[in-house]
């Protein structure tokens, strides 16, 4: 666990790490491995941004000076309204806007159809001493990819083994990886989904195309469990996070990225000049 961890009866890596039961072994309303409720959430997740923002900005100062060796990419795939969004604004969006370098891919532009898939996805892998956030990820050409065969079933599998070898490599060069499926269940869907349309200032939050995408509720599912079965490795595990509790969601990703940068235990940059010297010499000017 980390070291900040209140409320967690378990490291969170342990017990969010998918199993082979896949997406049926995870209840969306349950909150594995916390034992506060949404008000101890809201507090330890105050805890957590604290300690967040000192090691990611410890991190981040290697990399001002140098001597950074490392970084952290988190992956974030949902179905729509499962609070992608949320993780980037409440968790991520809590530390210094300077460490961050946030990728929300969409449809392939026509330039990037020309390439292969992942080429557009290297391009925006984190520089190192910062924490990167894909919003959305390679991992779409794999998901509507295979659900809407946007491309043939032997290119869908050449992608799994391309995405395996892919993070290998970015895992060996040092960066650390993340992989988060938040997962909400289909009636709490259709309730966030409904509260953006009778709420006005929610309605350009709506794509009426998330209705259709609902109706293959259960191709998605099974293209979930398969991408977890085929590309969840030691190198680039994939966490399944219960997000019908948006607060234990936040939390439960947070406590992730805090387990990742106290492993890579980011220190302050030693001052390449004599301190003492230059207190001296600025108490002069």
């Amino acid at each position: 666990m980390s070291q900040h961890s209140a409320g967690w009866t378990a490291p969170a890596a342990d017990v969010l790490r998918v199993t082979s039961a896949g997406l049926a072994g995870v209840d969306p309303e349950s909150t594995p491995g916390y034992q506060g409720r949404k008000a101890d959430g809201a507090e330890s997740l105050a805890t957590g941004l604290a300690a967040l923002d000192d090691l990611q900005e410890r991190l981040f100062a290697r990399s001002a000076v140098g001597e950074a060796q490392a970084s952290v990419l988190l992956v974030l795939q949902a179905m729509d309204s499962a609070g992608k969004g949320g993780i980037v604004r409440h968790v991520v969006g809590g530390v210094d806007p300077q460490g961050i370098e946030l990728a929300a891919f969409k449809a392939p532009t026509a330039e990037e159809l020309q390439h292969d898939f992942l080429w557009r996805i290297e391009k925006r892998l984190p520089a190192e001493g910062k924490i990167g956030v894909f919003d959305r990820s390679h991992y779409e050409d794999v998901l509507i990819g295979r659900v809407r065969a946007l491309a043939p079933v032997d290119e869908i599998e050449r992608r799994y083994r391309a995405i395996v070898d892919f993070e290998k490599r970015v895992a060996d060069s040092g960066t650390r990886i993340i992989k988060v499926m938040l997962h909400i269940s289909r009636d709490e869907q259709r309730q966030r989904l409904m509260e953006r349309l009778e709420r006005p200032e929610k309605h350009w939050k709506f794509n009426p195309g998330d209705t259709d995408e609902r109706l293959l509720w259960d191709d998605y599912m099974a293209a979930y469990d398969t991408v977890f079965e085929r590309t969840s490795t030691d190198d680039a595990p994939w966490y399944v996070i219960p997000a019908n509790r948006k607060w234990y969601a936040r939390l439960a990703v947070q406590e992730l990225l805090l387990a990742a940068l106290e492993d890579i235990d980011p220190q302050w940059p030693v001052a390449d000049y004599d301190v003492e010297a230059e207190k001296k010499r600025l108490a002069a000017s």
